[in-house]
């Protein structure tokens, strides 16, 4: 891929013949030239449709109506291709130059979330769920024939059985296989695939299996696609990290593509709307009342130990600027706390004073920090033993993270629920629900991608809607309070644009791209 600083589109018979399909593997990268400020668009324009996959998967059944309602809707906002059945019968077979360009975003935003979260296993693993689902959804809103049409075109080659087979088995594939009955079974073709290829649909039973084969009938074959698809693009991804050396060297795409990597769509929590609104007094009452896990997990480390670490100070300090703690309030914050420990006044004066004037931009570079979101504490700055920082959904052992919401009083369902979206690697979505359960709502009615979304959106349901109001409290120091201030890390797990630890190497254009998007 080629990128220049004027915006020439240069489109080849491949390309044009690329577009013509509702839907293609990605197995031919874009080969034209775009502006840098075309490729950030397409970038984030993906990125959000990815994040809206992810929410949708666990709040709707998957291909259900309101599922595929909600997904049309954001792929048209976006201006990506749709269902082709959300397209009047008259043009679904025609590509005129709106779907051509929607195809065209399609192909080229794939490419370049490839370079982004091809870095890590924990990035590709993410990526190629997402990108999963998302081919699932817009297969099965093909019509048979563009189906047939799409196998053919990629080569997979998968033998239907003759009808003489299809009578000696009738009665197998009908008790074996779901909405097939003995008319059906006539109608339409059974594919005989090798079980490995389909270990989903013999796992749940919906095929019949016999020496090593089983037998797919057709509205089915979608799990073969997937299995294939989620294959390719595995290969391909551990392909693009052995050039990312060379996609590195360029000084235009390495901060773009670490920024991606990191970045969560969402408001910016850099501007303090709050400061002052927030009393070191409540400090205490509002980690249980209102703070996500992490940062709750943080509080009661720093109340119990009288110190944290590092990147404890740095995830929890800016958390606290983000609420609305000025400099003088978190000055005083930590000394009175540090002092409580092994550290006295002069020595905090000479030793940590320094990082919490950084942190507000008042020395060093003078850099206004950010707080962390969801995905830079999930995937940046990992906790060693003696750490307090991170998300407990991804960083705690499940049996410690059990142990921490039980402590809390979350219900023996709701914690399944939460282990649950833990174990399928959804840490902001168990998060999410961590919300729910603790304030007594049925759906959240947002999308938690940050620790400061989830202590406004908190005050906003405890406050009936209204703002944050700043009242009086009583710091509770009881044995018993200061433990169920205890876990609270998560909610900063969510890919910061603006993380502290990246904001000297991003260019002030890019991060105020990324704070508008």
């Amino acid at each position: 891929m080629q990128f220049s600083g004027r915006r020439r589109k240069v489109i080849t018979s491949p390309q044009v013949e690329l577009y013509g399909q509702a839907l293609q593997f990605y197995g031919q990268p874009p080969l034209e030239n775009m502006s840098l400020s075309e490729f950030e668009s397409f970038a984030v324009d993906r990125l959000k449709l990815l994040k809206t996959i992810e929410n949708l998967g666990v709040s709707y059944v998957k291909l259900s109506d309101d599922y595929k309602r909600k997904l049309d809707n954001e792929s048209r906002n976006l201006n990506f291709p749709y269902r082709p059945d959300a397209v009047p019968d008259d043009r679904k077979s025609q590509v005129g130059p709106s779907e051509y360009e929607k195809r065209r975003k399609d192909h080229i935003s794939h490419f370049i979330l490839r370079l982004a979260y091809c870095q890590t296993e924990d990035l590709r693993r993410w990526f190629i769920q997402q990108e999963v689902d998302l081919f699932r959804y817009r297969f099965n809103g093909l019509q048979p024939k563009q189906k047939v049409e799409f196998l053919h075109k990629n080569n997979l080659q998968y033998d239907t059985i003759s009808v003489e087979e299809k009578k000696t088995l009738q009665d197998k594939l009908v008790n074996s296989s779901h909405n097939v009955s003995g008319i059906t079974v006539e109608d339409q073709d059974f594919y005989k695939v090798p079980f490995q290829d389909a270990l989903d649909l013999v796992r749940t039973r919906k095929v019949y299996l016999k020496a090593g084969y089983v037998y797919i009938p057709h509205q089915d074959i979608v799990a073969i696609v997937l299995n294939d698809f989620r294959t390719r693009l595995s290969k391909a991804l551990a392909l693009t990290a052995r050039s990312l050396p060379a996609v590195h060297s360029d000084e235009r795409l390495q901060p773009l593509l670490n920024h991606l990597s990191h970045a969560y769509v969402g408001q910016d929590y850099s501007i303090q709307k709050n400061v002052g609104k927030i009393s070191l007094e409540q400090i205490d009452s509002l980690s249980v009342k209102s703070f996500p896990l992490c940062m709750r997990q943080l509080h009661q480390a720093l109340r119990d130990s009288h110190h944290l670490r590092h990147g404890g100070r740095m995830q929890y300090g800016l958390f606290l600027k983000g609420i609305g703690l000025s400099l003088e309030q978190a000055l005083q914050f930590w000394r009175s706390e540090f002092i409580r420990g092994k550290v006295d006044a002069d020595k905090f004066d000479k030793a940590y004073a320094y990082g919490i004037r950084h942190m507000f931009g008042k020395e060093g570079k003078r850099a206004d920090y950010t707080p962390y979101s969801c995905m830079k504490v999930i995937l940046s700055n990992l906790p060693s033993q003696g750490d307090h920082h991170g998300c407990p959904f991804r960083h705690s052992d499940p049996e410690l993270l059990k142990q921490k919401l039980q402590f809390y009083k979350v219900s023996p369902s709701g914690i399944s629920q939460i282990l649950e979206l833990v174990k399928g690697m959804h840490y902001q979505l168990a998060c999410q629900k961590y919300f729910e359960l603790t304030h007594s709502i049925e759906e959240a009615s947002f999308s938690l991608n940050h620790p400061n979304q989830y202590f406004i959106e908190s005050q906003r349901v405890l406050g009936g809607g209204k703002d944050i109001k700043r009242e009086v409290g009583t710091p509770q120091r009881s044995q018993e309070n200061s433990a169920a201030r205890g876990s609270t890390a998560d909610r900063e797990a969510a890919a910061a644009a603006n993380a502290a630890k990246d904001l000297p190497e991003m260019t002030e254009d890019l991060d105020s791209f990324f704070q508008d998007a």
